[in-house]
């Protein structure tokens, strides 16, 4: 049930819709009961049941709530007799037939206004419920994405969201709408005739029960289903990514072969799923018709051997009473349908729901600069304590100074990048800006602080500009291209298509490995920050480029709080300090030749990518 309470806070924003649509639809089915009863006196004139000296005087009302259908009935019975009597059978009967048709008309246009509301209802509501999706998404820490699929994401984004809309967002308003069609139509069958009406209703459990039944399976299937569906969208992204490399491994059967067995999977749920909904239809129509078929027998033995009800009445009643099937059957298609999006609506809650684990304390203290320096105070990090990443890890690194982390890979050089960033938490120790613990500090105002270039070129398909002023929004066109120009990237820009405005398409993909590095770099350039994090950030540059953004990151980092990490230990020869760092441990630590002079881990290093 809490599920249902948080979907429908999406809805209070666009609430006038449903009043509205609820508004309709009551008059809807007012006009649908209206419209049965105006046929009344038509098939009484038809029928013959409707004679002159009966309704010779106007029927006298007892008082009594019971006979009050009846005596209306009885009324227009003698006001039509009396309009037959003054202006003749076929005139009176042709008004009747367009006042019937009048109301007819009036039903089905309050029945679509009742839509068409509903349609911006669940629209609005959906573009809501997408866009806290994705706003949680930007909100969650790095850390969240390490353990979900991205295709798994996506599907939630889509598949799922289609679903709520679909199975309960459409269902809703009838769940709110088809109790007032069967409230109306019951009480004109009660009054039409109690017995006919109690003894049509034996089958509604029955109905109720097994419609019941079936949704409960339904939710089941639907959630394997989903599941699978995101399975799918995470290969389909990792075959969009990786296209050389199964290409070059010639691993198409592979992927192929994944990708059949999970659609296998999903075809399996859907097919279970299809079936069991598609069965609740047939279902409700055969007890439908076995109800039919019991009333027509009561209805019969009324006629024929009590004579308790008139022909004209009994047609009424049949078309009364079918007019609360379909009501009946949207009660328990909506049943089976809001059970089925259960599984959707819990994954899409499993999103927004999602514990953000980087949180700011209570009244977290405000930042705007570095004044002295930053701080690695007995750090550990782990994401279980029997596979330690970091451990008793301390630095101090001056402000306007570079330290350099060198190290073999997995030795933990990036994780301390990314706690730096506070892309994760530390497990152990803290780490301090002026004395100031970085949990403590309003955490947007502490990545203003911060710069990053990371090892893989992170571009969005948009233009050369518009991905280098993400550095700076404000910043002007002139600011744009001077940051081009420090990254060494102005020159090939301007060759480009359309230059700066031009499309780098998905992920950079128009640009070679150090053009996208490049234009990374000039991002990091325009924000300008007092702390820059680089990571691996010349790896991907040719020998030529890396000399010259060497030289734009050197001129960059004068006067500015660095840490670099590196493999190619050229790129770090004049950080002012360089720690060697091993299976999470520091094992070294000094300038450039004061570690040479060691003939420690890092002299070997060295050796090994024969520098000198």
């Amino acid at each position: 049930m809490n599920e249902y309470k948080k979907i429908l806070k999406f809805a209070k924003p666009h609430q006038k819709y449903i009043y509205g649509s609820l508004f309709f639809n009551l008059m809807y089915s007012l006009f649908q009961i209206a419209s049965l009863g105006t046929i009344l006196p038509v098939l009484g004139m038809l029928f013959g049941t409707i004679k002159p000296e009966k309704y010779k005087s106007a029927p006298v009302y007892s008082g009594d709530i019971i006979d009050f259908f009846s005596y209306l009935k009885e009324y227009s019975n003698y006001y039509v007799q009396s309009l037959v009597t003054e202006y003749g059978s076929l005139k009176v009967l042709a008004w009747l037939c367009i006042i019937t048709a009048f109301m007819f008309l009036l039903r089905n246009v309050f029945r679509y206004l009742g839509s068409y509301l509903l349609i911006n209802y669940r629209v609005g509501v959906t573009k809501d419920l997408r866009g806290a999706m994705y706003r949680k998404i930007l909100s969650l820490p790095v850390s969240f994405f390490t353990e979900s699929r991205k295709g798994d994401m996506m599907s939630r984004m889509s598949n799922d969201v289609g679903d709520v809309e679909g199975s309960i967002l459409g269902s809703l308003v009838d769940l709110i709408n088809a109790p007032f069609m069967l409230i109306s139509t019951l009480i004109t069958l009660f009054f039409l005739s109690p017995e006919m009406t109690l003894f049509s209703l034996l089958v509604l459990p029955v109905m109720g029960t097994m419609i019941a039944l079936i949704g409960k399976s339904l939710k089941k299937d639907s959630h394997e289903a989903q599941h699978e569906m995101g399975n799918i969208f995470s290969i389909v992204d990792e075959t969009l990514k990786s296209t050389k490399v199964i290409k070059i491994f010639s691993a198409e059967k592979i992927m192929d072969n994944r990708f059949m067995q999970s659609m296998q999977r999903w075809i399996n749920s859907s097919i279970s799923l299809g079936r069991k909904k598609e069965l609740a239809s047939p279902m409700s129509e055969f007890l439908g018709s076995v109800t039919f078929l019991i009333i027509a027998w009561y209805g019969g033995k009324q006629i024929i051997v009590e004579q308790s009800i008139s022909p004209a009445d009994f047609l009424v009643f049949l078309g009364i009473f079918f007019q609360i099937l379909p009501p009946m059957k949207s009660l328990s298609s909506s049943i089976s349908n809001v059970q089925k999006g259960e599984a959707s609506l819990k994954r899409v809650l499993e999103i927004l729901d999602a514990d953000i684990k980087i949180e700011e304390v209570a009244e977290p203290v405000s930042i705007s600069n570095l004044d002295a320096h930053i701080h690695f105070k007995n750090i550990g990090f782990y994401y279980d304590k029997s596979n330690l990443i970091l451990k008793n890890f301390n630095l101090t690194i001056p402000k306007g100074k570079t330290v350099a982390l060198v190290g073999q890979s997995g030795s933990g050089k990036t994780t301390i990048a990314n706690l730096l960033a506070r892309f994760y938490d530390v497990s152990e120790g803290e780490i301090l800006i002026d004395e100031t613990n970085i949990k403590h500090l309003k955490l947007t105002e502490y990545r203003k602080l911060l710069g990053m270039v990371t090892q893989e070129s992170v571009l969005f398909n948009d233009t050369v500009y518009n991905n280098i002023l993400m550095g700076k929004p404000d910043a002007t066109k002139e600011e744009v291209v001077a940051a081009a120009k420090i990254a060494n990237a102005d020159l090939f820009v301007t060759q480009l298509p359309n230059g700066y405005d031009t499309n780098i398409g998905d992920d950079g993909g128009k640009l070679s490995g150090g053009q996208k590095q490049r234009i990374s770099i000039a991002r990091a350039v325009l924000k300008n920050p007092p702390i820059m994090i680089l990571d691996e950030a010349t790896s991907a540059l040719d020998t030529e480029s890396e000399k010259f953004v060497q030289d734009a990151l050197e001129k960059m980092m004068e006067n500015r709080t660095s840490l670099v990490i590196a493999h190619r230990l050229s790129t770090i020869q004049k950080a002012d300090w360089i720690v060697v760092m091993e299976r999470g441990e520091i094992m070294e630590q000094g300038t450039h030749h004061e570690l040479i002079a060691k003939k420690g881990v890092y002299n070997k290093l060295v050796e090994l990518q024969n520098f000198d």
